[in-house]
């Protein structure tokens, strides 16, 4: 896991939200929660853990916006799939020389983060392809409506964080959909999460997600990838990403706290997802940053 790099911040002030507005896990859909794998951790990082990319100290850079990045390039198999069906779906990442990179760390319990969100911000899916011998990794994706989709692959090579993305394609018909409105409160299943404002005035940087079913505080999270939560957040327009997990040490009980910055002002789909009872729910937000 990556040192302490603080990105993708969030200061959550009720009045800079607004009133009203449905949250963005109504238009994310079915395809956004994702099956578990049991996870053999169950503590949090050791560390604050900020989007991938960044050095000890130092925000890192919105990233997932060029196919190469450090003599690392993403290439895909295929660029056009079809709407409503499993598809098999390929990828390697090469080095300068063409080659394609066979070693990975694991990072987050993984060694690929697959993400995969169309161009509107519907659809989140979050995938862990399995890596075969040649290099390719290789997994079955759903996309259930026409458009331009983005595939965000984030790994660690070399000691070095990456996030590389691609376009793909998916014929038919396109209705774009706007993000909803700005909400404190997201469902997720049976679960209500809620966005928390900053515990102290002007400490912009932290936000937390408390998580609760029948109106009541769920108070045994489960460990996913390693945390009690995970969190990927998509700037609206360019689809750049900022991966997240939270502080150490968790702080017992429903809440998950995250101390991250957005790098710009803009429009940002928060997407969290946690463990509880042995499987993975998905609860989604709009944010938006002025400054």
């Amino acid at each position: 896991m990556t040192p302490a790099a603080r990105v993708a911040g969030f200061a959550l002030l009720v009045a800079a939200l607004g009133a009203g507005g449905a949250a963005l896990g109504a238009a994310l859909g079915p395809a956004a929660a994702e099956q578990p794998r049991p996870s053999g951790h169950g503590a949090a990082p050791a560390a604050v853990a900020g989007a991938h990319g960044g050095e000890e100290g130092r925000p890192a850079a919105a990233s997932g916006l060029a196919l190469a990045e450090g003599g690392y390039r993403l290439e895909v198999e295929r660029t056009r799939l079809a709407a409503g069906r499993p598809e098999g779906f390929g990828f390697r990442i090469l080095d300068r020389r063409g080659r394609a990179v066979r070693e990975f760390e694991v990072e987050h319990e993984r060694r690929m983060h697959l993400i995969v969100v169309r161009r509107d911000l519907t659809g989140v899916q979050h995938l862990h392809p399995r890596l075969e011998r040649d290099g390719t990794f290789r997994t079955a994706v759903t996309l259930p409506e026409a458009g331009v989709w983005r595939v965000l692959a984030d790994v660690r090579v070399a000691g070095r964080s990456l996030t590389l993305g691609r376009d793909v394609h998916v014929a038919g018909p396109y209705r774009p959909r706007a993000l909803p409105a700005p909400s404190p409160v997201a469902a997720a299943g049976p679960y209500e999460v809620v966005l928390r404002a900053p515990a102290e005035p002007g400490d912009e940087d932290a936000v937390s997600f408390e998580v609760r079913r029948d109106g009541r505080p769920v108070t045994d999270l489960e460990p996913y990838l390693g945390a009690r939560g995970h969190l990927v957040v998509l700037r609206e327009g360019d689809l750049a990403v900022l991966h997240v997990h939270p502080e150490d040490p968790p702080t017992p009980g429903a809440r998950v706290r995250f101390r991250v910055e957005f790098p710009t002002a803009g429009r940002y789909a928060l997407v969290l997802q946690f463990r509880h009872e042995d499987r993975v729910h998905t609860a989604a937000f709009t944010r938006e940053v002025t400054r």
